[in-house]
């Protein structure tokens, strides 16, 4: 079975003497849990797997049942260590105040059990964590399966990437298109919307959530303002109403609004957002086109190439922790801008015969970016670039 780069870090993480609770963090349906059960088959040390998957959640006291079946289990075996790993965490109630009290335990008497938490939820795993658990975790952030990976995995080529995107779950189902759309909204979609975010999130209007993702993800790779998109949703309120919605869409791993590139941080806030989806499947899902038909229509192709390049950028700076933007000024344009610190990367993506984008001359004047690249026609392969990670543009 594949490895991603995440199972080693596991392994070295549990391998290191007893310091901070693991916490695997990502969006749905990318192989979190695989990855932890993977690495603990593969590693020489005891441990216990729990899951809150059918825990209901006012059963508060299941967490501190599940601590002390491995406190019994260090006593009776005569082990001097052994690993607690719960999935699905977010779904009991206050977690994050148990398992504070239990790592405290733990850290007061000298008990060398090591903790590793899953959640399907970055929305209330990341509320957990900063309501009672700061300085007793470090993250390991698992992102969409890159084209690299895709490929070893599964055989896919490179169009095959671009349009299905990157979840293993689907990749089977790619020669039957419906049956692929049907994962994918099942899945991912309505999943990640109706139990990640209407489940602990007060939401007054859930259908306006739906319809703004759905909107968001058709448009991937497009500038849309907030108030143009009122006109196009029913019941839409107002844009701080459609705003919070995209928060609450990016915190989830589903889309995105990204902020036009400023050295002036109120003039980032107050810009149109072009819309990102962080998997192409979540916009090629909503397409009149068929795959491979889109192919042959440059102009369709073009976007949907343009948010291949997107996804892998947003993917990254997630577990990278860089910034990401997008420019325009007049008729010049930089289809991505990435920043971390004082570093910034300007990134053009040309996929067909239009005439040569001069964003990048008028904004390596204006900002001298540590790199400036062209992807596609007249710059760097494809291929290339979804093999990179985009962070090595700002060294």
């Amino acid at each position: 079975m594949y490895k991603r780069s995440d199972y080693k870090t596991i392994i070295d993480r549990m391998n290191e003497p007893r310091k901070l609770i693991q916490v695997v963090m990502g969006p749905r349906q990318i192989g979190k849990t695989t990855v932890v059960k993977q690495a603990l088959q593969d590693i020489d040390k005891p441990y216990l797997f729990f899951t809150a998957d059918n825990v209901p959640a006012t059963h508060t006291s299941w967490i501190s049942d599940c601590w002390q079946s491995a406190r019994v289990s260090l006593k009776t075996q005569n082990i001097n260590e052994i690993i607690i790993i719960i999935d699905e965490i977010q779904k009991i109630s206050n977690w994050s105040s148990a398992v504070k009290k239990e790592w405290d335990f733990d850290t007061f008497n000298d008990l060398n059990i090591k903790v590793i938490l899953l959640g399907s939820s970055r929305v209330m795993i990341e509320k957990g964590l900063a309501e009672s658990m700061m300085g007793r975790f470090e993250e390991i952030r698992m992102t969409h399966w890159s084209f690299a990976e895709m490929k070893e995995a599964f055989g896919f080529n490179l169009e095959q990437y671009i349009y299905f995107g990157g979840y293993p779950g689907a990749a089977h189902l790619i020669d039957n298109q419906d049956r692929w759309e049907q994962y994918i909204n099942s899945s991912i979609i309505d999943a990640t919307i109706n139990k990640d975010i209407l489940l602990d999130t007060p939401i007054s209007k859930p259908a306006l959530l739906r319809q703004t993702f759905e909107l968001g993800a058709a448009y991937s790779a497009n500038i849309l303002s907030l108030t143009k998109m009122l006109g196009s949703l029913q019941d839409a309120g107002n844009t701080v109403t459609l705003s919070g919605y995209i928060n609450l869409l990016n915190d989830s791993g589903l889309i995105t609004g990204l902020q036009k590139f400023s050295m002036d941080l109120s003039r980032r806030k107050a810009s149109i957002p072009k819309f990102q989806v962080y998997n192409n499947a979540l916009k090629n899902v909503y397409s009149d086109w068929k795959f491979p038909e889109i192919m042959s229509r440059p102009e369709k192709w073009g976007y949907v190439f343009e948010s291949a390049v997107g996804a892998h950028i947003i993917n990254y700076a997630f577990k990278e922790r860089y910034n990401v933007y997008y420019w325009r000024e007049g008729n010049h344009e930089v289809d991505f801008v990435i920043s971390k610190k004082n570093s910034v990367a300007a990134i053009v993506v040309e996929s067909n015969s239009e005439a040569t984008n001069t964003g990048l001359q008028v904004f390596d004047k204006k900002f001298h970016p540590k790199t400036s690249l062209v992807i596609g026609r007249n710059g760097l392969p494809a291929e290339d670039f979804f093999k990179i990670n985009p962070v090595d543009l700002l060294k």
